[in-house]
């Protein structure tokens, strides 16, 4: 059962009407990033969560989002308000869809379902979930430097803030399950290259490959002991496995 309150999320104020932000706005609306993506997405993953805590925190959130959606799309339609008559009005493609949002992105292409990332598995989701949020805070970000007035921006900014909160509610949601940082989930167990790291990049010798790449292979945590066997020569560590 849904219940939709007449009260906005965040306050709406746009100083001066521009339809070409408002195309840009449409990104957060259809676009792949965009909130109708995030709520469907926690929407939808609920469904399939067993653990109560995290099955609420997912439907709070992406009741949020539907908020949020709500949001954005009283920005973009005030923004198209009484513009119709305007060169700028007449450069997008609210002059062929009429003022307000629309499932559409950016570049007007139609939202699809494909947008939407869910695998029935809690640990899964939970990740992918936080780089939807990353995704759409870099929007959220590229959007605030290009908002023509202070009240667009205001707006802005508390949905970008959101999506670091609801970031940190999914990494603590992962932390609860002991999952934060451990990359074993699932009931099938990985063999014994698990822990091995092939240096690709490089003729197998140190050597960089091409004349952009400069300098020595890179070691850094993500290669090296104790959690790692670094194998610097793929090519002939596959030789002496094909010759066993």
């Amino acid at each position: 059962m849904f219940f939709h309150k007449k009260l906005i999320m965040h306050p709406v104020k746009v100083e001066q009407p521009n339809p070409r932000f408002a195309q840009l706005l449409l990104e957060q609306f259809g676009g792949a990033t965009g909130e109708l993506t995030a709520a469907l997405q926690y929407w939808v993953q609920s469904f399939h969560c067993e653990n109560a805590g995290i099955r609420d925190m997912l439907q709070d959130i992406a009741i949020e989002e539907f908020s949020h959606l709500e949001v954005v799309g009283r920005l973009i339609e005030n923004h198209t308000k009484n513009t119709d008559q305007t060169e700028a009005y007449k450069s997008t493609l609210f002059s062929l869809r009429g003022i307000g949002p629309h499932f559409l992105d950016a570049q007007g292409n139609a939202w699809t379902a494909n947008y939407i990332n869910e695998g029935g598995d809690v640990v899964r989701d939970l990740r992918s979930d936080i780089a939807a949020e990353a995704g759409a805070r870099q929007t959220y970000e590229e959007l605030i430097k290009m908002a023509p007035d202070q009240g667009s921006k205001d707006t802005l900014v508390f949905l970008l803030t959101r999506e670091i909160s609801h970031t940190q509610m999914f990494m603590k949601a992962l932390e609860s399950l002991g999952k934060l940082t451990d990359p074993f989930f699932g009931n099938i167990q990985p063999d014994e290259t698990v822990n091995l790291y092939f240096n690709l990049s490089s003729d197998g010798q140190g050597e960089p490959l091409g004349p952009t790449n400069q300098g020595s292979d890179e070691r850094g945590p993500w290669n090296s002991e104790p959690n790692f066997e670094y194998i610097a020569d793929p090519q002939q560590q596959m030789k002496q496995h094909a010759r066993q």
